[in-house]
């Protein structure tokens, strides 16, 4: 019962138009990257704290139904490396606003604290307990094995967002979804045992932070993150190159 009023109660802030009131607005777009956040971080802790044997499966179906219930909202990003590529790609999804560097910066904001008390919330669950940000189960992958296998999959979810998001070529509002939730299942299987899968700054310092940045917990969120955003940045110049086809079609009509 109690899941359910604070359901109708986040839904009424996120859908104020639903009742009445106008359509977005600032609180309303950051309690979307929140709760959209929230929800993916904690899928991941609760995974990996279970040692559940299908959690890339279990995080990318938390993402796909973040996507589509809060898509429309905030333009669903939910991860800082996407947020940053959104805002180099210099587009924004159909008949919304650019956004600023300055609402790209909150939307950020909103995304961290939700992926840290995620983190917190799985810690609690099981009375503390915690797990490193670092190699995955292998426990032999060093930092050069890390930092690429983060950034090949945190490019290909950057790259698949923009594709099916922004692009008028690609674009496709039915199947975003699944085609970016997928990614993180794709990512998650491949990159599990390497670096853990993370693809997310907001999931990694999450973790790092209820870990209490033990076992170099601060250099590894710095080193996730840093790998993650830069993928970002080469996903949102390649999307540029290979979409060009959008802005050429404008210019035609």
């Amino acid at each position: 019962v109690l899941g359910g009023v604070a359901a109708a109660f986040v839904f009424k802030v996120v859908r104020n138009e639903a009742f009445g009131g106008l359509r977005g607005g600032m609180i309303a777009e950051l309690t979307s990257e929140f709760i959209g956040t929230y929800m993916l971080v904690l899928t991941l802790g609760l995974n990996v704290m279970g040692k559940s044997p299908a959690g890339a499966f279990s995080v990318g179906a938390a993402l796909m139904c973040m996507l589509y219930a809060l898509g429309g909202v905030s333009g669903g990003n939910f991860n800082p490396a996407i947020t940053l590529a959104v805002l180099v790609s210099g587009r924004s999804p159909r008949g919304a606003a650019r956004k600023t560097v300055i609402q790209a910066g909150w939307a950020v904001a909103a995304q961290l604290l939700g992926g840290v008390l995620a983190a917190l919330t799985y810690s609690a669950v099981y009375l503390g307990g915690s797990f490193r940000l670092g190699p995955g189960s292998s426990g032999t992958a060093g930092t050069d094995a890390i930092m690429g296998v983060e950034f090949v999959f945190t490019f290909v979810l950057c790259y698949v967002f923009l594709a099916v998001t922004l692009s008028e070529t690609t674009g496709s509002p039915a199947m975003c979804g699944l085609a970016v939730g997928s990614c993180i299942t794709v990512g998650g299987v491949a990159a599990s045992s390497i670096s853990g899968g993370v693809l997310n700054p907001a999931a990694a310092l999450g973790i790092a932070s209820a870990h209490r940045f033990a076992e170099f917990g601060v250099y590894s969120s710095i080193v996730y993150s840093v790998t993650q955003l830069l993928a970002g940045v080469a996903a949102a110049s390649v999307f540029k190159v290979t979409h060009k086809v959008d802005v050429e079609t404008k210019v035609e009509y």
